[in-house]
C-alpha cells in the first residue's frame, strides 16, 4: 500500500515529519506538502494556469521520498490522485497544530487536502491536534513547542491501518481530532458530529485605519470566548475538550436537510421564469 501525507503547515512541520513515520509500518510512504504555510486553504487549488505550480526534492528524516509544491494542500492531493507521485492508495493529512472541528472544517487546509482526495476517488484521513490556544483551526505560532505530536499520530495509525484492511467501497474522508496529550492519557474515543463552533471563534472584525494611507485599513480582529459546552460529547468540538479522540466521518455535498424548506419556492420560480 501505498500512502501519501501532506498538511497545510508546510514541509517543515513537524507534525508532518511525526505523522509520516507513523504511517511508515503501514505501507509506503511519499511526503508531498506545500512548500509553506497554507493554513486555512480549505479545497483551493489556487490559480494553476497562472502559478505555474512547482515540485521540488525535499528531505524529511526517516523518510524515503519527499516532495514540496509550490501550492496549497489540495493541490497536492490533486496532482497525487492524477499520478505524478505514482499509485497512491490513501492520502494522510496533518498532524495540524489545532482542532479542526466545528466550522473550522470548512476552511481547514488539512480537511481540504482529504476532501479533494476522495473527489478524485481516494480514501483520506485528516488529523489535527488541539492546542492551547486556537482559533477557527488555527494555532498561534509560538505554543508549537508544547504539541505532543504523537499522541495524534498513535491515534491515526489505527485509523489508517483498518482503512487500508478494510477498503470501502466507496471513498470516505475520516476527520481525527485529539486533545494535546499521549494517547494514554486520553479518555478513550467517541464517534462524532460537527460542532456549530470551534473550541474557540473570531467574535467581531473591525476596520482600522492604515496610518499614511488614505482609504486603506487594517482589519482588527478580536477573538471569542472559549466553548465550554462539554457536555456535548457527540459533537466533535465537545468530545476533543473532555479529553477524547473525535472520529468524524465527513458527507459529501448532498442537498439535504433546511435547504429543503427553500428549494419547492426557489425551483417553481425557475420553472416559471423558462416557461
Amino acid at each position: 500500500m501505498r500512502i501519501l501525507v501532506t498538511n497545510d503547515d508546510g514541509i517543515d512541520s513537524i507534525g508532518l515529519h511525526v505523522l509520516a513515520r507513523a504511517m511508515k509500518p503501514l505501507g509506503d510512504v511519499v511526503i508531498v506538502a506545500p512548500d509553506e504555510e497554507y493554513s486555512g486553504y480549505g479545497a483551493a487549488i489556487g490559480s494553476i494556469w497562472l502559478m505555474k505550480p512547482e515540485v521540488h526534492k525535499a528531505h524529511v528524516d526517516g523518510i524515503d521520498e519527499a516532495w514540496a509544491v509550490t501550492g496549497p494542500p489540495a493541490l497536492c492531493a490533486m496532482f497525487a490522485r492524477l499520478g505524478a507521485f505514482g499509485d497512491v492508495d490513501l492520502v494522510v493529512s496533518g498532524i495540524n497544530p489545532g482542532a479542526n472541528v466545528g466550522r473550522a472544517v470548512y476552511h481547514s487546509g488539512t480537511v481540504g487536502a482529504c476532501l479533494t482526495a476522495r473527489n478524485g476517488g481516494l480514501s483520506a484521513v485528516a488529523v489535527s491536534q488541539a492546542a492551547d490556544f486556537s482559533v477557527e483551526g488555527q494555532a498561534m505560532e509560538d505554543i508549537l513547542a508544547d504539541q505532543q505530536w504523537q499522541g495524534a499520530a498513535d491515534v491515526a495509525a489505527v485509523v489508517v491501518e483498518q482503512l487500508l484492511d478494510n477498503r470501502p467501497a466507496q471513498p470516505v474522508v475520516v476527520n481525527v481530532n485529539v486533545p494535546n496529550r499521549p494517547a494514554a492519557e486520553m479518555e478513550g474515543w467517541r464517534r462524532t458530529v460537527i460542532a456549530t463552533g470551534p473550541p474557540r471563534s473570531l467574535a467581531s472584525a473591525e476596520l482600522v485605519a492604515k496610518p499614511g494611507h488614505e482609504s486603506a485599513f487594517h482589519v482588527d480582529m478580536s477573538w471569542g470566548d472559549v466553548f465550554d459546552d462539554t457536555s456535548a460529547d457527540n459533537t466533535d468540538t465537545g468530545a476533543v475538550r473532555k479529553g477524547y479522540a473525535s472520529i468524524s466521518w465527513l458527507g459529501t455535498l448532498d442537498a439535504v436537510g433546511p435547504e429543503a424548506a427553500v428549494a419547492g419556492p426557489a425551483e417553481g420560480a425557475l420553472d416559471d421564469f423558462f416557461g
